[in-house]
């Protein structure tokens, strides 16, 4: 890809010698055969875990070295710095074969809930144990019957004095089954319409009550769980936020969410694309040329719009595009690439087992998880037009009906 840039100040070149100096030390490049840092999902449990751990013990290298939050303030375990540096320091780290897997996530989204709703005590007992990996979180929020809508969830929180008596079922919680901690939304007033009578959690895995089953999907792997409650026991000291307000967590995680999705910071794929069709003699191919420009282009425009959105957090400005802007259009962009893959391979594709094979493979299975996880693609369109745009939102006959009305298949 063309090197977007922009102009560095003294000050920021010599964070990034510093960098290159730091992950040089301590990780080893990139060789584009089997590189561990490409997304894993084992068939084997074992081999699963043994891939979390070894992303749990790169980020808490990254932690002690001082690279973990850049931007986070020191009291919250980061480094006080900016987010020029994040860029900078995430540059440097695609040229190595290192990642912190699932956990970027769930830091990127606790941590922004932590750090807007929480409480102090909150912030300084959870933050630096969360960046430094020594606690590692699930998110416990969609169930069987409240995934697109969210808010229409069901498992049900009674208060007993000092604790929360939890009931239910979640799904889809990736890497519960190695999870240290959980946040989890639940109905904690049923009395209300739906989007007021929920709390925001944080549980203890090791909680009794608490069953985790993992789901296997099609390609025989299963780092998606499903997450049964029975009279699990939570402290009300651990609610996010206020008791019956845990929407406003909420959103700040799934906008967190779509920003991590969409934020442009995955390997890009169309040189390893490029390099596949001149191998296999098609590089001159006038079809797959206007593919590859297509991949090419969908790449550089996310990294200019991230890069847009970074500067005007910088300046305080408001973001020139939303982070569900970037989501769906990750989530398209996925699209193209698993196809393309596809396409250049033939039945080698899915038929072999060499590297190309293997990674045309989860780009093929794969291409459709950014269009579900953290929201369809459809709830993301009806989002963008409602808050970005401004459309006029959909008719809802149960705005001001309390949930147990709600009428539910």
């Amino acid at each position: 890809m063309a090197d977007t840039r922009i102009e560095e100040s003294a000050e920021l070149a010599a964070f990034r010698a510093e960098a290159r100096a730091w992950l040089e030390a301590n990780a080893s490049p990139k060789t584009g055969v089997d590189d561990w840092s490409t997304q894993r999902h084992h068939v084997d449990q074992d081999a699963m875990r043994e891939y979390f751990e070894q992303c749990r013990a790169w980020q808490r290298k990254l932690f002690a070295g001082g690279w973990a939050g850049i931007s986070w303030p020191s009291e919250h375990g980061g480094r006080g710095g900016t987010s020029d540096q994040v860029r900078v320091f995430k540059e440097e780290m695609a040229a190595f074969d290192v990642t912190s897997g699932f956990l970027d996530a769930t830091i990127a989204m606790l941590g922004a809930a932590l750090r807007f709703c929480g409480s102090e005590d909150q912030k300084r007992h959870y933050l630096p144990r969360l960046l430094s990996a020594e606690d590692a979180w699930c998110q416990l929020f969609s169930e069987p019957g409240a995934g697109s809508d969210l808010a229409g969830l069901a498992a049900r929180a009674v208060r007993d004095g000092d604790h929360f008596v939890v009931n239910g079922q979640k799904v889809w919680n990736s890497m519960a089954q190695f999870a240290d901690h959980g946040f989890v939304i639940v109905r904690s007033n049923p009395d209300v319409p739906k989007h007021q009578g929920i709390t925001f959690l944080l549980v203890d895995m090791a909680s009794p009550g608490i069953e985790v089953r993992p789901l296997i999907q099609a390609n025989g792997a299963g780092h998606f769980n499903e997450v049964f409650f029975e009279d699990v026991r939570i402290p009300v000291e651990n609610v996010v936020g206020e008791i019956d307000g845990g929407w406003a967590p909420t959103r700040v995680v799934m906008m967190a969410e779509s920003q991590f999705i969409g934020g442009g910071g995955a390997d890009p794929v169309t040189p390893r694309l490029t390099e596949m069709a001149r191998r296999l003699g098609l590089a001159d191919d006038a079809g797959v040329r206007q593919e590859l420009a297509a991949c090419h282009t969908r790449e550089l425009l996310l990294k200019l719009l991230s890069e847009a959105m970074m500067q005007a957090v910088r300046q305080g400005d408001d973001p020139p595009v939303s982070g569900g802007v970037l989501k769906l259009f990750t989530a398209e962009s996925r699209v193209l690439f698993g196809n393309l893959a596809t396409r250049l391979l033939g039945p080698a594709a899915t038929a072999d087992a060499d590297p190309d094979s293997e990674w045309a493979q989860l780009a093929l299975i794969n291409r459709f998880s950014v269009s579900i996880g953290g929201g369809t693609n459809e709830v993301g369109r009806n989002n963008i037009g409602e808050r970005d745009l401004g459309l006029p939102r959909e008719p809802r006959v149960d705005k001001d009906v309390a949930w147990k009305d709600v009428p539910r298949g």
